[in-house]
């Protein structure tokens, strides 16, 4: 076997990593949660473009995104294995997501560089979390 993946003991910056990721799903949740509940008359005309030019489905795909990231989280925290498949699932949503807001044409003419790339900067850290509990299953480091 090959020895990069043999148990060892549970390095002392996982659950700081652990909590990270989690504060950064939650972080998700809470864009959704403001996405859902904002009302579009409050906002300047630009960002009101914006945001009715995103289709619920892309919407809903952050929410599954946030609550599904927000659990794998948890049962990382907890050292449990069901976190990988879990933010694997996050990470294809979250995927789905940014796609989406670039497949409605109108609102890809909307997107500003800041927008996309705090797009793109999401998808990463999703896709470093979710290979942060696929190295943590690897070293053993999860039951």
């Amino acid at each position: 076997m090959d020895e990069r993946f043999t148990t060892r003991p549970v390095a002392r910056w996982f659950t700081l990593a652990a909590i990270g990721s989690l504060l950064f799903m939650l972080l998700g949740g809470a864009v959704y949660g403001m996405h859902i509940y904002t009302d579009p008359s409050a906002l300047p005309l630009d960002q009101r473009a914006m945001f009715e030019a995103e289709p619920k489905w892309v919407t809903s795909l952050l929410g599954v995104a946030a609550l599904v990231g927000t659990i794998g989280a948890v049962m990382l925290l907890l050292r449990r294995k069901t976190a990988v498949p879990l933010l694997l699932v996050s990470l294809i949503v979250a995927v789905a997501w940014g796609v989406g807001l670039f497949a409605a044409p109108r609102l890809r003419e909307l997107l500003s560089t800041s927008d996309i790339a705090a797009v793109i900067i999401a998808l990463a850290l999703t896709w470093t979390i979710y290979g942060f509990a696929r190295h943590s299953r690897q070293r053993g480091w999860l039951r």
